[in-house]
């Protein structure tokens, strides 16, 4: 049994597209869908005009857009059970606590607030570098759909939550499951007077990326993995990666405490750079 799916929009075409994600990926958990606004006054100073006023316009507004939003989301999966929500505060504030509750959180890589040209909003940044589950960055626009998924691997601990959500949505999707091991020489390994061999170098890669997935695929037995090993930046490989991926999964170790910047330089990197819908899991000692 799946907690619910919780979508954040605010009427944007990319709060649209989270919308449509999400019901997507409820139908195939078979779990209810929650579109969540977040009715935030500050970025107005509403409380220096009427409250009564403002506050019922940005409710009428809010409803609006959570009505339409509910009936995007039964028209696309007309079985799943779908709730609306207002919740005041600020939408990266609201969304992450929503995540306390939720499988996932889904949202729109931009909103209406984001400047032109940004491929990655302020809110998208915020929740996926510091809500405690599975946050899915979705940008606008129609894409093929290819059966696969695509996840980053490495050798720490960390990006065992990362691996666990990419073998459930490939479980979910009956999909393939790409796992990148991206490696990169040390920069004292190009010094001359170093004699490196660079086959043996390529097959200790592939038997560290082999002995991460070993346990998991004898977990998921159904599911078709292909090792990926990948003399390439993390983050290069990730995003090409995305070409042909219905979605990618990366984990997160960055512990800062401020920003984007608790996403870690790889993540906030292939939220950047893939073509399509990104997960970032959060370890949950991060």
């Amino acid at each position: 049994m799946f907690d619910p799916v919780v979508a954040g929009t605010d009427g944007s075409v990319a709060g649209s597209a989270a919308v449509e994600w999400a019901a997507d990926d409820a139908a195939r958990m078979r779990a209810p869908l929650r579109v969540v606004f977040a009715a935030d006054r500050s970025p107005y100073d509403i409380p220096k005009f009427s409250s009564r006023e403002w506050g019922e316009a940005l409710t009428r507004n809010a409803e609006k857009v959570l009505a339409e939003a509910e009936d995007l989301a039964r028209k696309r999966q007309p079985e799943i059970e779908v709730a609306t929500r207002i919740v005041e505060g600020a939408p990266a504030v609201v969304l992450r606590e929503q995540a306390q509750s939720a499988s996932e959180v889904v949202i729109g890589s931009r909103g209406l607030g984001g400047f032109a040209g940004a491929v990655l909003g302020s809110v998208s940044g915020h929740v996926a570098g510091h809500a405690r589950g599975p946050v899915v960055v979705v940008r606008s626009g129609a894409r093929e759909m290819y059966g696969e998924i695509v996840v980053g691997v490495d050798d720490s601990p960390q990006c065992d939550p990362a691996l666990a959500y990419a073998f459930e949505q490939a479980v979910l999707r009956g999909a393939r499951l790409r796992a990148v091991y991206a490696w990169q020489l040390p920069v004292h390994a190009y010094a001359p007077e170093i004699v490196c061999d660079m086959d043996e170098i390529r097959r200790a890669q592939h038997r560290v990326a082999a002995d991460k997935l070993a346990s998991w695929r004898q977990t998921h037995p159904t599911v078709e993995v292909v090792e990926d090993v990948r003399s390439a930046h993390p983050v290069q490989a990730l995003s090409a990666a995305s070409e042909r991926a219905d979605l990618v999964v990366v984990g997160s170790h960055g512990r800062g405490a401020l920003g984007s910047l608790a996403l870690g330089s790889v993540s906030r990197g292939v939220l950047h750079h893939a073509r399509g819908a990104v997960a970032v899991v959060r370890s949950p000692r991060v």
